[in-house]
């Protein structure tokens, strides 16, 4: 995809399914955590706490188009997670190929379109190609569209953006005095995506760990103690609806 596709601009409101509230979150960005605490909790090695996570992933797919939930993105694996064992990452690789190869139909069929965001460089081939495929399979679909963050960091997001950025200044193609907030964004990896209304982190952390920073600088956030593996489309349900109770004003202040 080119560097300087725009980024996707629509009514927020025209993205809602009929019986839907119109000031619900179109775009809800989650960091899924507690995997392995989970696992832990039920004497099992943390591997397994991200395999019923990524079971989980389907039934919050499932629930978007009800909630009037168009876009949806997932936390899956951070630059920094490359610091765990090489037993648990290899063993993530293993997972997110398996995942991809068990649910590419099911995903088409349900009308997802699937995208991946991250520096794909210490991904391997077969995994990358997998990950191709799918983006592939799914790219007429239109009803949810799932992002999944696959070795992403917001900080080397901005980088390798910036750096693109620089690139099409220093060959004539971008005149540095055009340079405003609304470039960077073209040159970001969520180019086509509109900003996330809602962040959702679970397990009890109350940080966004490197999460889409530039996107989500006017999201509003939900810190929940729920593990990840436990978090069910009810409670996924119970905080899109109360996103509706809050007042955004974006630095404005309401008449």
């Amino acid at each position: 995809m080119p560097a300087t596709t725009t980024t996707a601009k629509q009514d927020p409101a025209s993205d809602h399914i009929d019986g839907t509230p119109a000031n619900g979150p179109r775009h809800v960005a989650i960091i899924m955590d507690g995997n392995g605490r989970w696992a832990r909790m039920r004497g099992r090695p943390r591997l397994f706490g991200h395999h019923a996570g990524a079971r989980r992933v389907r039934e919050i797919v499932e629930a978007c188009p009800d909630l009037g939930v168009r876009y949806l993105t997932i936390f899956a694996f951070s630059t920094e997670n490359w610091k765990r064992t090489q037993a648990e990452v290899s063993g993530l690789m293993s997972l997110f190929r398996r995942y991809i190869t068990r649910e590419a139909r099911a995903l088409r069929d349900e009308g997802v379109r699937v995208r991946f965001i991250g520096d794909r460089v210490r991904l391997d081939d077969k995994l990358i190609a997998l990950m191709d495929e799918l983006e592939a399979m799914t790219a007429g679909n239109d009803r949810v569209h799932l992002t999944i963050a696959l070795n992403y960091g917001a900080r080397d997001e901005v980088a390798r953006a910036t750096r693109r950025l620089a690139e099409d200044v220093a060959a004539g193609r971008l005149d540095p005095g055009d340079v405003d907030v609304e470039t960077l964004p073209r040159y970001l990896d969520t180019r086509v995506l509109p900003d996330p209304d809602l962040v959702i982190r679970t397990s009890g952390e109350a940080r966004i760990s490197n999460f889409l920073l530039w996107q989500s600088a006017y999201a509003e956030y939900e810190f929940i103690d729920t593990l990840w593996p436990d978090f069910t489309a009810d409670e996924f349900a119970r905080l899109v609806h109360a996103f509706g109770g809050r007042e955004r004003r974006f630095g404005a202040v309401k008449a």
